[in-house]
């Protein structure tokens, strides 16, 4: 049995919706069970929640009822292009009602005020309930006997709204009570990722991206013998399409570079994903929905032996440079324990690091709280910030045991002006960081160098 989580592209529209059927029937005919189907709300409809609740708590009452009523009406245009037998007047009833609730929250938090995030979760999980809901029922009229499961019921998590965690003892009990007899009736479990609550049955959320993840407890949960993303692009890539033409297909890759290339900005895939499916040793295969004969990516425990020294680039845009330095940093302890715990105060990620004898610099791709922490800084030494800046990291397994491959990845960059160099404790990576305007042309020296 397997676990196909579709993306928000994947069921944008009809049209989408019909090629997901289609694979799905196609699993179901090389399995005989299940598989089990989660999926995330339509394509941009999860800004257009969260844009609603932001008008709504700004007294902005009329434009946020009104894209309420664009989002009813798009939700019942593909409902009603896909359920046409007598499932289709139920169907949009429910539909309905989530509207109508959805229209009743913002009318309160026009007169609150106030978006707490625990409110903000409720409206945000609306997204993947009505597409789950839609794509369950549609699935009937294509001779695939589809039953609706609420997220809320089997994705057990604490309360930390917005960004919650999953608990797992609790959650892969609810998928065996509640998902598992479905599948053991012969049926297609339909579900939303994203959506979880608490132990208490209050709504959460498992932050953006969190879709991903949800595909992977199941398939924990489940013990499925893979967990399938699918996305509209064909795998994952040996570099960002959008700075160097043509990057190639990466085939297979272990789950450490697929976490490495997925933390450092390879968006095809969630890095929490990666965990589940680590700890149960399920393969994850990434494929696009626009293209389902394609063999994709597969990401398994071991990478296959491959030609390549290097198995992929990743990039990571808009990143600040802090610099702390002060002569106190000299033979002392507790100053590098002091700096992070102001990044800890404000909630900041550090995710570069270096160390000489009377400074640290570190990067932040978070700058909301940028000039609070410079100010905490302060009381550590002087600091510098520079903005503008972007992370290069070259991932491969091959990188911890040939080191003449990490001296070729900054042989190759010599005309690069490089602000950082890292190598994670893992050596699966080598990190630079330099100016975001030398991006392009560094990651296209690299691609050159390593997969041309």
């Amino acid at each position: 049995m397997v676990v196909q989580k579709f993306g928000g592209t994947s069921v944008a529209d009809p049209d989408a919706i019909r090629r997901l059927i289609e694979i799905v029937r196609t699993a179901r005919a090389r399995d005989g069970r299940g598989p089990v189907v989660v999926v995330s709300a339509m394509s941009k409809v999860t800004d257009a929640l969260l844009k609603i609740a932001a008008d709504a708590g700004e007294s902005r009452t009329d434009a946020a009822l009104a894209q309420v009523e664009q989002l009813r009406e798009r939700h019942r245009g593909v409902a009603t292009a896909l359920v046409t037998d007598g499932a289709r007047m139920p169907l949009l009833a429910q539909i309905d009602e989530q509207f109508d609730q959805l229209a009743a929250v913002v009318r309160a938090l026009a007169v609150l005020r106030e978006v707490s995030p625990r409110t903000l979760d409720v409206v945000a999980a609306m997204g993947e309930l009505l597409s789950s809901r839609i794509i369950a029922a549609a699935l009937a009229p294509a001779g695939l006997p589809g039953e609706w499961v609420d997220a809320r019921r089997v994705i057990v998590t604490n309360d930390h709204f917005m960004e919650a965690a999953p608990l797992l003892r609790e959650t892969y009990a609810a998928l065996r009570a509640s998902v598992a007899p479905i599948l053991d009736a012969g049926r297609v479990p339909v579900m939303g990722g994203f959506v979880a609550a608490t132990v208490d049955g209050t709504t959460t959320t498992l932050g953006r991206g969190g879709s991903d993840y949800s595909g992977a407890l199941v398939g924990a949960g489940l013990d499925a013998a893979e967990i399938q993303i699918w996305t509209d692009v064909d795998g994952m890539l040996t570099a960002d399409p959008r700075l160097v033409p043509e990057p190639r297909l990466v085939s297979q890759l272990s789950f450490s570079e697929a976490a490495e290339l997925a933390y450092f900005g390879a968006k095809v895939l969630h890095p929490s994903t990666i965990l589940p499916a680590v700890e149960r040793d399920i393969p994850v295969r990434i494929l696009n929905s626009r293209k389902p004969e394609g063999q994709g990516t597969i990401i398994t425990a071991h990478a296959a032996d491959s030609p390549t020294l290097l198995t992929g680039l990743a990039a990571k845009r808009d990143v600040t440079v802090v610099d702390i330095t002060s002569s106190r940093m000299l033979n002392s302890y507790g100053f590098l324990r002091q700096v992070f715990e102001v990044f800890e105060r404000f909630k900041t990620a550090v995710d570069v690091v270096t160390t000489s004898e009377v400074s640290v610099s570190v990067t932040v791709d978070d700058r909301r709280n940028l000039d609070a922490i410079v100010a905490a800084l302060s009381a550590c030494g002087e600091v510098a910030i520079e903005p503008e800046m972007a992370l290069l990291c070259a991932v491969g397994d091959r990188l911890r045991n040939e080191p003449e491959i990490g001296a070729r990845v900054i042989r190759v960059l010599e005309e690069v002006p490089l602000r950082m160099i890292s190598q994670a404790a893992s050596r699966r990576n080598i990190t630079v960081v330099l100016r975001q305007a030398d991006l392009p042309h560094a990651m296209h020296r690299l691609h050159e160098e390593f997969f041309r």
